[in-house]
């Protein structure tokens, strides 16, 4: 089903989870451009233009973008560390990584692999047969635990009742994909009589409707949103929990067999010389939002940091300091 949904969405649908972006992977069949995003990127934008008409010159290509932010551990195991980063598959296997504004080397990658499918593509294509559209609406309504269908995006509403509920999710912090009934008349007006519901926006819960504005006023209002929907936890709470998650944490870049940078690697070395100590790791890397709000959280601007029962110790060179003084064999002893 994401198969056939995707193909039908181009650059109006954006990936927002983990398992989405899995899915699409690995229904994948053809040559696929994932675009890894950011919306306080200007060059994504420029990025996203170029990829439009790319799309629009090769029909055989199909391209989405991805919310960085929100699939960690894909970008974790596929080392992308920056935006715009664009990632292009052939069927399941990964072509190309290429980061940047580097256009010129996307298209030459995407000409190639369009060139030397197009012969065992050519008398297949017309073949297609429509996707009927109650199983369009199906896979649309599925696609996440949340769906919204709005007009626009979240980042740019088209109607005032589109901006009241993003505003709203926003400050609640829920998770949900969209899609902009804006880009699609057939999707506009067929939702419509699939869900027996006249107005957008509308909002889906596990492939059911749940209803539109007023009802996600309602739940707010109760104080029933958060328990409805999937949420975010606020960051304070969720740093608070990562820091708690073991006596000993270290918050580092990479992990602990493979270091990204030259602090994080000493300050394993170090902590390897206690070896009745056990602790847990959290790659920063992965996750810009930890990243970011552990420096202001923590007051400490660097990392690596370590913690030890959910108070912080310091970076790496408290940490020597206190290994050579013999006070970090101590602390650590004190963990419960």
């Amino acid at each position: 089903r994401i198969q056939i949904l995707f193909e039908t969405l181009g650059l109006c649908m954006m990936i927002s989870s983990e398992g989405a972006l899995q899915q699409t992977i690995e229904s994948n069949k053809g040559i696929l451009v994932l675009h890894f995003t950011a919306s306080w990127s200007e060059s994504c934008k420029t990025v996203v233009t170029a990829l439009k008409a790319l799309q629009n010159k090769f029909t055989a290509l199909k391209v989405y973008q991805v919310e960085t932010e929100n699939v960690g551990v894909f970008c974790d195991k596929h080392r992308i560390e920056s935006v715009p980063t664009c990632v292009i598959y052939n069927g399941k296997h990964l072509e190309e990584t290429i980061s940047g504004l580097n256009m010129p080397r996307i298209v030459k990658a995407v000409e190639k692999l369009i060139a030397d499918s197009s012969s065992d593509n050519k008398h297949t294509d017309h073949m297609t047969p429509p996707v009927p559209i109650e199983e369009r609406l199906k896979s649309l309504t599925t696609l996440g635990k949340c769906v919204c269908f709005i007009k626009g995006s979240p980042q740019e509403p088209k109607c005032k009742f589109t901006r009241a509920l993003m505003e709203m999710f926003h400050e609640n912090k829920v998770e949900f994909s969209y899609f902009d009934i804006l880009r699609d008349e057939v999707v506009r007006q067929e939702l419509k009589k699939y869900a027996d519901w006249p107005t957008y926006p509308q909002v889906w819960l596990d492939g059911e409707l749940l209803g539109g504005l007023d009802i996600m006023k309602e739940l707010q209002a109760s104080g029933d949103l958060a328990s409805t929907l999937p949420c975010k936890e606020p960051l304070d709470v969720r740093l608070k929990n990562l820091i708690n998650s073991s006596p000993v944490m270290l918050f580092m870049k990479g992990e602990p067999d493979q270091p990204r940078c030259g602090f994080s690697k000493q300050t394993i070395a170090l902590l390897s010389e206690y070896k009745d100590v056990s602790y847990k790791t959290f790659d920063i890397l992965t996750d810009n939002e930890v990243r970011q709000g552990l420096k202001t959280y923590s007051d400490w601007p660097t990392y690596p940091q370590l913690y030890v029962n959910g108070e912080l110790i310091g970076g790496l060179d408290i940490i020597k300091d206190m290994h050579m003084s013999g006070d970090l064999d101590a602390i650590l002893k004190q963990q419960h």
